[in-house]
This record gives C-alpha cells, structure tokens and sequence, in this order.
C-alpha cells in the first residue's frame, strides 16, 4: 500500500446510516374522509403542537386540498373557542 491510498480511504467507527424515510400519506384521502368537522375539537388537535399552531403539509403528510380545508376549520373553532389560539403544552 502507498501512502496515498492509505489516505484516502475513509473508515468508519460505526457504518454510515442510510434514512429510508417512508412515503407519507395523506390520511383523508386514505380513509376516504371528505368533510372536516370543525366542531371536532379532538380531531383538530392532532393538527396543533404544543403552542397552538398549525403544523405544515410537510410533517403532517396532508395534501394540499384538506390542507386548506383543515386550517380553515382550525381557524373556526378557534374564533368560536372551541381551541385556543395560544397554549402553553396544548398536548
């Protein structure tokens, strides 16, 4: 062996992990959910973090369409009080 082949060779302590992220799914059109009820304060929760806020499509796995649906029905029930619009540890 030279010593610039010994160089160049990268070793590992532990093998390098490769992320196999799994395909996200948006979880209306899998159950085939088509209204979202604004007055389902349980449900709508699943939708929050710990303050209050919306999470993103690109966390949650929603499309586009019941993206938008389901913030405008978080939005109604937080103008009729049925989530607040800032929480402390909400969950």
């Amino acid at each position: 062996m030279s010593a610039n082949t010994a160089n160049s060779e990268i070793r590992y302590l532990t093998p390098p992990t490769v992320d196999v992220k799994k395909k996200k799914f948006c979880r209306f059109k899998r159950s085939g959910i088509k209204y979202i009820d604004y007055k389902d304060a349980d449900f709508l929760l699943k939708f929050l973090n710990e303050q209050g806020k919306i999470l993103p499509r690109r966390l949650t796995g929603t499309s586009l369409k019941y993206q938008k649906k389901m913030s405008v029905a978080i939005k109604r029930a937080r103008h009729l009080a049925i989530l607040p619009f800032v929480a402390d540890m909400l969950k």
